[in-house]
């Protein structure tokens, strides 16, 4: 039994491209979004991703200035983590997840809240310039914004794609409304869809200029 289908590695990864630059709807995006928001879809496989994409001007050009200096990438979850390709990466930055940290538990029972936005308690040292990606959990996302809101340090960019139906809606909103209060640039995605993948896709893409 044999089938016939595209084994050229380099051409498959063109069609794919070319593909979801011509289904997809990226005449809004200035290039360097519009590259970013291409890495997301090729994640999750639906052009209609586009439409949801919201983020502030600045973000891709603070992501890479910030990642060029070697801040770090912190993440909510380990498969975000996971999934940042490290030879993507130009300055070998430190890519972490607290999650599983050992003061985490205690931390979220002192808190009153999940473990995943516990977690983020534990950035405070490293949070200042740095490219947050949260592609799980809204909580973290919620709790971050009211970190930054009470005078924690500001990273330099948040890609901010929690996946769900209880608070991601809300979380990403959030994060969008007030985001110019709060002094962030960001990258999110409206509605349910978001999670691992498709931020991790956006962080590799935010940390390389190739197409």
């Amino acid at each position: 039994m044999s089938y016939e289908y595209v084994t050229d590695g380099p051409e498959i990864y063109r069609q794919s491209f070319a593909t979801i630059r011509a289904e997809a709807e990226l005449d809004r995006f200035p290039d360097d979004v519009s590259r970013v928001v291409v890495r997301m879809i090729h994640a999750c496989g639906q052009v209609d991703l586009a439409g949801d994409v919201a983020y502030s001007p600045g973000v891709v050009t603070a992501a890479r200035t910030a990642l060029a200096a070697g801040a770090p990438i912190l993440a909510d979850a380990h498969m975000v983590a996971s999934g940042v390709t490290r030879t993507r990466l130009p300055a070998d930055n430190p890519v972490r997840c607290t999650l599983r940290d050992e003061n985490t538990p205690a931390l979220a029972a002192e808190l009153g809240t999940t473990r995943s936005a516990a977690a983020l308690e534990l950035w405070r040292e490293r949070l200042d310039g740095a490219v947050v990606a949260i592609g799980n959990a809204p909580t973290a996302l919620f709790h971050l914004l009211e970190m930054i809101a009470a005078g924690a340090p500001r990273p330099a960019a948040v890609v901010g794609c929690p996946v769900g139906f209880i608070g991601a809606c809300e979380s990403k909103q959030a994060l969008a409304d007030d985001a110019a209060t709060l002094g962030l640039e960001f990258l999110t995605v409206h509605g349910r869809r978001g999670g691992s993948a498709i931020t991790a896709a956006a962080v590799n893409a935010l940390a390389s200029t190739a197409e």
